[in-house]
């Protein structure tokens, strides 16, 4: 099981607490785990990617074992802990202005 921890908004909408669990067939990467997110929890779909395009939305950025894999390749390969469920992917709400 992969350990998810949405944003709080994001929580409030799937009403779920801090942290998901989901399964991933096969190789764990952003794309698989964000595909059975949004099938555990299909009111998240196309709130963390569009709908289209299955991009990131702005200001959403994407976290694993103090990393930012906000820009790497959907399809790459997530950190071995997060594939053991040692450490959770993250999906953190950016900040913005100043």
């Amino acid at each position: 099981m992969i350990r998810v921890v949405l944003p709080a908004h994001l929580r409030t909408l799937a009403r779920v607490d801090d942290e998901v669990r989901v399964a991933v067939a096969g190789r764990v990467t952003q794309r698989s785990v964000l595909d059975a997110l949004e099938a555990s929890y299909p009111v998240l779909r196309g709130t963390i990617r569009d709908g289209v395009t299955l991009q990131r939305r702005p200001y959403l950025r994407f976290f694993a074992c103090e990393e930012d894999l906000s820009h790497e390749a959907p399809d790459a390969p997530l950190p071995e802990p997060v594939v053991r469920g040692v450490e959770p992917f993250l999906v953190v709400g950016a900040m913005a202005g100043g």
